[in-house]
């Protein structure tokens, strides 16, 4: 979609921001639909063809105060899904921001924006949009600014698997630990296939209750039962053409796992409340963090269903077994967040690579980004340091049942580099604490709590 062409509705309580963009952009797009009041949202969506949503995050309304964006960008996620979205928050409300990535937003710009930049990340998210065909695997994802990068031999052979089943219909079933990238591969494959122009819906089924499960797939008609207020499609029929995304789908009961069956055997979805049968046709990617010999139990999962989905399967590496592309990523999250927070263009020093290199990384790839993009908010320049580099409390090997038990605990690996750098220079502290990127103090430290 070329900028030109697009309609873009901004939807912002603050006048002058709307007229600050609106001027902005009136000479850049073909129309421009300015809205200060949110709940208009879906009139305005549903009347007008529109390519791009301007969102902000924050509005004088009792509606989930201090979350309203979250609660608007859903809405509009929900009505139309193939929407882009960016958001709109102050500096104060980054956190929300980054949030509103993980619920579906495409981007977020922080007041007060430098006008290139706003239009440059709308220019980019139109061209992505408007991609439609096939793409050869490379081992880099256009899907947004998480892109699949990787240089190991076990991605470049799944690269090499995509490159062959991504135009087939086949359906795909995607293995692998949490944060391994699982979602970022369904994308990838959707995109170079032949319906990379028909919508992508994802769906969390493993955290839908038995009737939520067959409102949100299958869909529903006006009184199916006490909050059903209005008609509404199922995701079956969002995907229509297009690609649909079961993520965690281990989780689901062997109940809710009979009626998904009967689906995919028909091709074929039925709203509640209703009889009528409406034909489907989608590609189905699922996946789980459960290995297969799990999925073959019966007592958890149907063993039709398992052949139902898993025509292909691809198995996502934890990161720990694809070191080789710790670097590559670390850089690539590096360039991507000094840009979204105004950052100047950041570069590692020797001991913050070594450092990223020697972790375990429980939480794979989405650990290593999160990580990265807090280092890169508190560095105080342009050089990432060791101690820039905080690893997140929340992960640890007992958290994560698929780790190997011979991995070495990150504490014995972390004092045997200690010790090695220590005879290294003979006893001295100073010297060891630079070669390890930390600072005197942090060096004695960790000395009195590894008892050296």
């Amino acid at each position: 979609m070329i900028l030109k062409k697009a309609t873009i509705l901004i939807v912002d309580d603050d006048t002058d921001v709307l007229t600050a963009v609106k001027l902005l952009l009136k000479t850049e797009a073909q129309e421009i639909i300015t809205e200060k009041n949110p709940e208009n949202l879906n009139s305005l969506l549903q009347r007008n063809q529109i390519d791009l949503v301007l969102l902000d995050m924050n509005f004088n309304s009792a509606i989930n105060t201090g979350n309203e964006g979250l609660y608007w960008l859903r809405k509009v996620k929900e009505w139309k899904p193939n929407v882009c979205v960016i958001m709109i928050t102050a500096y104060g409300d980054i956190d929300l921001a980054v949030r509103s990535l993980k619920e579906g937003a495409n981007d977020f710009v922080v007041k007060p924006w430098h006008n290139e930049k706003l239009i440059e990340t709308i220019k980019d998210l139109l061209d992505k949009k408007e991609g439609s065909t096939p793409k050869k695997a490379t081992g880099k994802s256009s899907t947004g600014d998480t892109s699949i990068l990787g240089e190991s031999d076990v991605m470049q052979d799944i690269f090499h698997k995509v490159n062959k089943i991504a135009p087939t219909d086949a359906n795909i079933l995607l293995l692998g630990e949490n944060g391994t990238g699982k979602d970022l591969m369904a994308k990838a494959i959707h995109e170079r296939s032949l319906r990379a122009d028909k919508p992508f819906v994802k769906v969390d089924v493993g955290a839908l209750t038995d009737t939520l499960f067959e409102s949100e797939l299958f869909g529903h008609k006006k009184g199916a039962f006490t909050d059903a207020r209005e008609d509404r499609t199922g995701r079956f029929e969002d995907a229509q053409g297009g690609t649909l995304f079961l993520d965690e789908i281990g989780n689901i009961t062997l109940q809710q796992q009979a009626k998904l069956l009967t689906v995919l055997q028909n091709r074929q979805v039925t709203r509640l409340g209703t009889n009528k049968a409406v034909d489907i046709d989608i590609r189905l990617i699922c996946a789980t963090n459960l290995p297969l010999s799990e999925l073959a139990n019966e007592n958890r999962f149907r063993k039709d269903l398992i052949y139902r989905i898993n025509t292909v399967e691809i198995n996502m590496p934890p990161l720990r077994r694809r070191s080789e592309d710790i670097v590559i990523l670390a850089k690539h999250f590096a360039k991507l967040y000094a840009t979204k927070y105004l950052k100047p263009a950041m570069d590692f020093e020797p001991a913050a690579l070594q450092k990223l290199r020697m972790y375990n990384y429980p939480g794979n790839v989405r650990e290593l980004q999160y990580t990265i993009e807090r280092a890169v908010i508190m560095a105080d320049d342009h050089i990432m340091r060791a101690d820039d580099l905080i690893f997140s409390i929340l992960e640890s090997p007992s958290d994560n049942s698929t780790i190997d038990m011979d991995n070495v605990p990150l504490s014995t690996m972390e004092k045997n580099a200690i010790l090695k750098v220590i005879e290294k220079h003979s006893g001295n502290i100073t010297r060891a604490a630079k070669e390890l990127g930390l600072t005197r103090t942090a060096l004695y430290r960790r000395l009195s709590k590894y008892d050296i």
